[in-house]
């Protein structure tokens, strides 16, 4: 008995080093037969991606300042943040961090249409089943807790270094909140105006497209403000996989403890942040006042 007691842990040892030797190779394996087709997959993103980069990058800075100011007065309705937006991209511009910017405003686009894409129907199908949600809150939660370089390796494994991992890696981190808000906003619907609906003869489809979705906007546009605050968080992560943007500066002032370089592009990062922060908070709470006035009309 002392003798099997003694042996136990080699032996559990053993048998856990050969699992994690059959996962390895089982990986490898996959990755080799499969790797091609998964990067043919993504590479309509891949080129959607590099395509609004260089056509960021192309557009002519007036432009580019003019648009932003336009888009900040559209959402916040605010000509304080539409002109101190389009000052913050002229200092960004000024201290030539201007194409590291358009990049990085790329990946964040494109990242927040594909949690927007993805998120939004999972949080519907979420609030259209209590069964759906049990199952997809634990992968929420891990998704948000697992440490980033966790699942970014079986990603680099299967499609190397570059954009798309990036991208991929970004999303996984930001798409949370967009499920659990739109979840929560089409839950949070008034269940005697769904009984009005109901007694119009609403089918399903009219019901969520004509009162639920509509009445969930103000937390979808939450979920949204979320999602690219949290895409912002990993522009510094993202470079260290090879995509372009406000984070290889960092990455390179951290490296060689070059203190001016990091900050300065540090304070893009967070000048992107606090702008697109304000706008879609506006926007936001514009929505939620509407929403206020027409259920008071």
């Amino acid at each position: 008995m002392l003798e099997f007691l003694t042996e136990f842990p080699d032996m559990s040892r053993r048998d856990l080093r050969d699992f994690k030797l059959a996962i390895d190779g089982a990986f490898r394996d996959f990755s080799r037969a499969n790797g091609e087709a998964i990067e043919g997959f993504f590479d309509p993103l891949l080129w959607f991606l590099i395509w609004l980069e260089k056509l960021l990058v192309a557009t002519p800075w007036p432009f580019i300042l003019i648009i932003v100011a336009g888009l900040a007065y559209l959402g916040s309705r605010s000509w304080k943040l539409a002109i101190g937006s389009m000052l913050s991209f002229a200092l960004i511009g000024y201290f030539g961090m201007w194409e590291d910017t358009m990049s990085t405003i790329a990946l964040i686009s494109v990242a927040t249409l594909l949690c927007v894409a993805i998120g939004m129907p999972l949080g519907i199908w979420m609030a259209k089943s209590d069964r759906v949600q049990s199952v997809i809150t634990p992968i929420l939660d891990v998704m948000q807790t697992i440490p980033i370089f966790v699942y970014l390796l079986p990603v680099l494994m299967l499609l190397g270094i570059g954009k798309v991992p990036g991208l991929i890696a970004v999303c996984v981190y930001a798409m949370p909140p967009m499920v659990r808000l739109t979840n929560l906003g089409i839950r949070l619907v008034d269940k005697d105006v769904l009984e009005a609906a109901n007694a119009f003869g609403a089918n399903d489809k009219q019901k969520l497209f004509g009162v639920q979705i509509p009445l969930a906007l103000p937390n979808i546009f939450a979920g949204i403000n979320q999602t690219i605050m949290m895409a912002l968080a990993m522009v510094v992560i993202a470079s260290m996989i090879g995509v372009r943007g406000l984070g290889i500066p960092v990455l390179q002032a951290i490296q060689n403890q070059y203190l001016a370089l990091g900050f300065m592009n540090g304070l893009a990062i967070v000048g992107l942040a606090i702008i697109f922060d304000r706008v879609s908070q506006k926007y936001g709470k514009r929505l939620q006042e509407h929403r206020g006035g027409h259920d008071h009309g």
